[in-house]
């Protein structure tokens, strides 16, 4: 299943927002636009099922209600989000809303959880239990599993949800992800451990995986040869890659000597490859050469389906970017690119079919790219150079 459609209200940047979701979207827009925050409402929703988490603990790590609230609302205090989710775009089969608030002792209290499953309501909160103890309302239904039964493919799809964001410089210090760091962590302090795992629990899968990446890697990195994962005498996974070299044998390289576009490319594919539900990426043409990033749009078209058990479905992936490379992919579709473009009101959220400018250039012959890039400049970009004249 993939998220299609999502709704935020009064969340961080965001004032309203309500837009339409395919299996690629690409967030484009000026820095501090909300990109990340948009990203950030998904792993929100993920917290609130995921072990150890819960609504509580979701609002927490986001330093309370306050720090969640749009700074533009001035009316509605609740902040509120509304995911559909399914496998069609014109036949969404679950709808879940949630807002909330907070109570005189600043916790997080659920205001409104409604669970909608082909258009039929299966739940409505507050209902009477919840007016009889006021308590229960610190808790969101979603995140029990005694309360949750009917409703629990939503739940197992909101914690499938990944977010990746692999930090070479976490990935060469492997040290770390022995007994140390939590699981998955998103920006590859246990990169190491969790291949490792993988090629101990599913040889046959993690050999089919590095077998894929290889082929890419042969292609987008020279004297590209061979990689392979082993564990030293103290038990440290370390990946190491092969390289022609002059001496046979001699050319073998772990992580601390490997490239840092070399580990981002084989993080990227490797997140891609790893699971099969909803992943959000950002910003992953980070030192990558552009005439890789170019291709990038492809490569997870290819890797999203591969990874599908049905041939018509795909992975669902998420990606902001900068990338005008990106954006040149000429199999880009006008819904599939999102503009995020500030206002005096908060960041409007917009697809790139619906923002009448950017649709006339593509309809005059204009690039992905040559489209969206100067319309979610930030204004004043020109200046940059003369503010410290």
């Amino acid at each position: 299943m993939i998220f299609t459609r999502i709704s935020l209200q009064n969340w961080r940047n965001f004032k309203s927002v309500d837009v339409q979701l395919q299996n690629r979207v690409f967030l484009v827009g000026p820095n501090a636009a909300g990109k990340s925050n948009f990203l950030d409402a998904i792993r929100f929703l993920n917290k609130i099922v995921a072990e150890g988490g819960g609504l509580r603990e979701a609002v927490s790590q986001r330093d309370g209600v306050s720090s969640i609230r749009c700074l533009f609302s001035r009316e509605k205090p609740d902040v509120a989000l509304t995911v559909e989710i399914g496998y069609e775009q014109d036949n969404p089969k679950w709808e879940y809303q949630l807002s909330f608030s907070s109570n005189t002792k600043h916790q997080p209290i659920v205001k409104k959880e409604v669970v909608k499953k082909d258009g039929v309501t299966i739940l409505d909160r507050p209902n009477e239990d919840d007016k009889l103890d006021g308590e229960l309302l610190t808790q969101t239904h979603i995140e029990q599993v005694s309360a949750n039964k009917d409703f629990r493919e939503i739940a197992e799809f909101l914690n499938s949800v990944s977010y990746q964001h692999i930090v070479p410089q976490l990935v060469r210090e492997p040290d770390r992800s022995v007994g140390k760091i939590n699981k998955n962590d998103p920006f590859g302090g246990d990169f190491l451990e969790r291949l490792a795992k993988s090629e101990k629990s599913s040889p046959r899968s993690f050999k089919s995986k590095i077998e894929k990446i290889k082929k890419a890697l042969v292609v987008a990195v020279p004297q590209f040869q061979e990689f392979r994962l082993e564990r030293d005498a103290r038990g440290v996974p370390h990946l190491k890659g092969l390289y022609e070299h002059w001496r046979p044998g001699a050319g073998w390289q772990d992580e601390k000597q490997l490239s840092d576009g070399t580990l981002r490319l084989f993080g990227l594919m490797w997140c891609i490859l790893e699971g099969s539900g909803p992943l959000l990426l950002e910003e992953p043409e980070i030192s990558l050469h552009p005439g890789v990033v170019e291709r990038i749009p492809q490569l997870i078209s290819t890797l999203a389906k591969s990874q599908s058990r049905k041939k018509s479905t795909k992975r669902q992936i998420i990606v902001s970017t900068h990338s005008q490379e990106m954006l040149n992919d000429t199999g880009l579709g006008n819904d599939e690119v999102l503009l995020f473009l500030p206002t005096a009101e908060g960041t409007d959220v917009k697809t790139a079919g619906d923002d009448i400018e950017v649709r006339n250039l593509l309809e005059s012959g204009f690039s992905m790219a040559d489209a969206v890039i100067p319309r979610t400049k930030p204004e004043k970009a020109s200046q940059l150079n003369l503010a410290f004249f």
